[in-house]
């Protein structure tokens, strides 16, 4: 009996111990993205991201083995979340694909810490030796596919106009919503970046649906 009572002793404080490192691993991640928003990465320094979480240097590193590790599991974590909050099914029509993307630009509107650390890293990965370099390649080009894929069924169900550039009305997406979020964080209070990608949104649907309808209104 006692043998079976240590035993289950032991493995709660197990559990415990994976709570707490979980715990610290995303408190971690978290002051990553504040520093790598503010800084960028060459910048940055784990030691003051761990002074941040309260731990040491080699505390930090006992849950990311280095900078770039770091660096690449805050965007994996960031980009998942979005995967599955907007990206989880396929859209049954253009305006829903659309509709999606103005909820995350809310959702992002709403994050200026994330979204300024997404501008900062993006600009600085155009350095083919930056570590997030072949994230932001993959992500561009994930986007782009996700999205001309729904376009391009939306012009076979005839919701859009027959020869509609599906893959140029998705890498001209993805550009205006980079380029707003750039304003917005050069201006959170005075730039109003969901108002302005709805009147995108609507105003290209608008121009390229057979019926020349625009966002639903529920949106």
């Amino acid at each position: 009996m006692e043998q079976k009572e240590n035993g289950r002793a032991g493995r709660g404080a197990g559990r415990g111990t994976y709570a707490v490192g979980d715990e610290r691993r995303l408190r971690i991640l978290d002051a990553a993205v504040e520093h790598f928003a503010q800084w960028g990465f060459h910048a940055s320094s784990l030691a003051r991201i761990a002074k941040d979480v309260g731990i040491t240097q080699g505390g930090l590193l006992h849950h990311f083995r280095s900078k770039e590790d770091l660096l690449v599991q805050v965007l994996e974590r960031t980009e998942q979340q979005d995967a599955e909050r907007f990206f989880g099914k396929d859209f049954a029509t253009a305006a829903e694909c659309y509709a999606s993307l103005l909820r995350l630009t809310e959702y992002n509107a709403a994050r200026l810490g994330r979204t300024r650390m997404f501008n900062v890293l993006a600009a600085e990965a155009g350095d083919p030796g930056h570590p997030a370099h072949p994230y932001f390649v993959r992500r561009y080009a994930e986007l782009v596919s996700v999205m001309s894929a729904s376009l391009r069924r939306a012009v076979e169900s005839g919701e859009l106009r027959g020869g509609t550039d599906v893959a140029a009305m998705a890498e001209e997406t993805a550009a205006v919503m980079d380029g707003l979020q750039i304003q917005w964080v050069l201006d959170p209070q005075g730039f109003d970046m969901v108002s302005r990608f709805r009147a995108y949104a609507d105003r290209l649907l608008r121009s390229i649906t057979t019926e020349g309808t625009g966002l639903p209104e529920q949106t």
